[in-house]
């Protein structure tokens, strides 16, 4: 069969013609070349050379665009798919007889006493699901065809743009092999004629396939594609799967909580200051009332690493732990006359705090005495169910001490007075510069940064908790709404203790309706997941962000997060500042990226923080 009549039958076909031969008056018209030259692996068509790539060997697992960088390539390059379903009936017997021949192998590997062989072990675990998921009718299998159609001027440009072509397809795990003898048949099955003559085909399942059109993208969709339309969101990094950036808007999603896991060292702490930082912003898209930011950032900081960053943008600054600072638990919030129910609140945190100083839950009878003392702690200073005195100044730690003594003293229970004995060290002990009066700043401005560096660790926990309910007095503000951001670093502190764990928990389920996202920050994968606590605060945030993980706990992650092999793979070897985002439906591998002057405010690298004066670095005297 000539060269042109392969064309004519493409063409007979495309239109649907039934004659084996057109007569001139049939209206079937054949558009081509004058003339084609046939070479062992080339064409000449025209002016130009032309070789045709059979893609024979894929990859064990592809992603959303994998196809880009071949539908992106700067040279002049066709791409044809050809793709024809198998009917169900047909694929269940064909992975019926793989998965025999593959037992088959396997069997008689082992009866010779021979090493598993990795690829057929890969090979059947893959044949498995695939019959399940087919089985399930939760995907089909497809015979799928792809060829790769280089054109270039001369005959020693083709080769040069060949080799380019079979190194990006090799990049890829893409085996892409000459059609060697068969250069007109290649040509034409990537001609625009629904024809395959080369019939080099490979079966695909429904998401692989899915992967493969060109309207997928390894980038986060838009709120709006028309190519005019604004970008929305704040920059995260780069793409790591193409040449785009990653822009996500954490405030469109169904609730505006976040999760950051990753090991020591990977660059949590890097990428949440840089989106503090970048939330500052002015949004062109949301404009803020004049004087006021778009989001207001509380920081709950552990390690003293925010001190720079909130100097620098006019922030305030609170060192929690040291001389004369103190956050006063029971500080009624802003506006609380306007909040029905904001006594019972304090009262109720009251309880929550005492259990974790104490490390334990309160028992019946130590609750119902701690109580009475809470109301009488606050009558004692005149500060009623009456929503008027609710502006008077509120009573401190050594109040409550007071009322649990002469509440033992009156109705002679004893656990008022047990109470009173173990609030000892908080009130006049060892601990009690974090207690022993009322708040000498309050937590307010665009960005607020609370350090726990200064306090002693057997008293991190109870600062966490009191600086984080600190911040969600200011949340619950009723005469101030606008989006706040409550980023909650190292918080396996607080998962550490079961009431404090709660207390974050109810947060994370509340936060949404005071336009507010609580973001958490932990290393300690392992043990957030391995609550039902933590657990639920994973999935009560809409925002979830991976970074490098360790091997111990990658396995409880792919659980909680249904990571491919792929994805795991990444996060094990994922480098400083690399990391998955993953926001409902869609995931996307990124590094962060961020200007000079950003880095420079945000970094923790020794070297060069140990090029920074004392003085400058912390306004502290030593």
């Amino acid at each position: 069969m000539t060269t042109i009549e392969l064309l004519r039958r493409g063409a007979r076909r495309l239109v649907g013609s039934r004659s084996a031969h057109s007569s001139p008056g049939s209206g079937v018209a054949v558009a081509g070349p004058d003339a084609v030259e046939v070479g062992s692996r080339w064409l000449r068509v025209g002016d130009g050379y032309a070789a045709t790539l059979a893609v024979t060997g894929y990859p064990a697992e592809v992603g959303a665009g994998w196809l880009e960088p071949l539908l992106s390539y700067p040279g002049r390059l066709d791409v044809a798919l050809h793709i024809d379903p198998i009917s169900p009936a047909v694929a269940a017997k064909r992975l019926r007889k793989q998965q025999g021949r593959l037992e088959s192998t396997r069997n008689s590997s082992a009866e010779k006493g021979k090493l598993d062989d990795p690829e057929t072990e890969a090979a059947a675990a893959d044949a498995a699901d695939m019959a399940f998921a087919l089985a399930r009718g939760e995907s089909k299998l497809f015979r799928v065809g792809l060829y790769l159609t280089v054109h270039a001027v001369t005959e020693e440009d083709l080769d040069a743009e060949v080799s380019e072509v079979r190194s990006l397809a090799s990049s890829l795990l893409l085996d892409a092999q000459p059609a060697s003898w068969r250069s007109v048949q290649g040509w034409t099955s990537t001609l625009p004629l629904g024809v395959d003559l080369l019939g080099m085909r490979r079966t695909l399942d429904t998401p692989a396939l899915a992967a493969s059109f060109p309207f997928t993208s390894p980038d986060l969709p838009t709120a709006d594609p028309s190519p005019h339309a604004p970008l929305t969101g704040r920059l995260y990094g780069g793409n790591a799967s193409s040449n785009g950036l990653v822009l996500f808007d954490r405030w469109s999603q169904d609730n505006y909580n976040s999760v950051v896991l990753a090991t020591s060292g990977a660059g949590k702490s890097y990428l949440t200051k840089l989106e503090a930082l970048r939330s500052l912003y002015p949004d062109p898209h949301r404009p803020a009332p004049e004087g006021e930011v778009p989001v207001q950032v509380f920081v709950i900081d552990p390690e003293d690493e925010y001190q720079r960053l909130a100097e620098a943008v006019g922030g305030a600054y609170l060192h929690l732990g040291a001389p004369g600072v103190r956050l006063n638990p029971f500080d009624l919030p802003p506006g609380a006359q306007k909040i029905p129910d904001a006594l019972t609140r304090r009262s109720l945190f009251v309880h929550t705090l005492l259990a974790v100083m104490f490390g334990e839950s309160l028992t019946p009878q130590e609750a119902a005495v701690l109580d009475r003392a809470v109301t009488a702690a606050y009558a004692s200073v005149g500060i009623t169910a009456d929503r008027r005195t609710w502006s008077r100044p509120a009573p401190v730690l050594a109040d409550l001490e007071a009322a649990l003594v002469a509440d033992s003293a009156d109705g002679g229970d004893p656990a008022g007075a047990e109470l009173a004995a173990r609030l000892t060290p908080y009130v006049s002990g060892s601990f009690s510069g974090l207690f022993d009066g009322p708040t000498t700043t309050a937590p307010d401005g665009h960005l607020v940064a609370i350090s726990l560096r200064d306090l002693p660790d057997e008293l991190k926990s109870v600062g966490t908790l009191i600086a984080l309910d600190a911040v969600w007095r200011r949340v619950l503000d009723p005469h101030h709404r606008c989006r706040r951001l409550v980023i909650v670093d190292e918080a396996w502190l607080l998962m550490r203790q079961p009431e404090a764990a709660r207390f974050l928990y109810r947060l994370a389920k509340t936060a949404r309706k005071y336009w507010a996202g609580l973001a958490f920050v932990s290393q300690d994968a392992g043990d957030v997941l391995s609550s039902d606590l933590g657990t639920a605060i994973v999935s009560n945030a809409a925002t979830q962000v991976l970074m490098r993980q360790a091997a111990q706990a990658i396995d409880a992650i792919a659980d909680a997060f249904r990571l491919s092999d792929g994805e795991r793979a990444y996060l094990l070897a994922a480098g400083i500042g690399e990391a998955l985002l993953i926001a409902g439906l869609y995931r996307v591998a990124f590094h962060a990226l961020a200007s000079d002057e950003e880095d420079e405010l945000i970094t923790t690298n020794p070297e060069f923080l140990a090029g920074i004066p004392a003085d400058d670095e912390d306004g502290l005297e030593p």
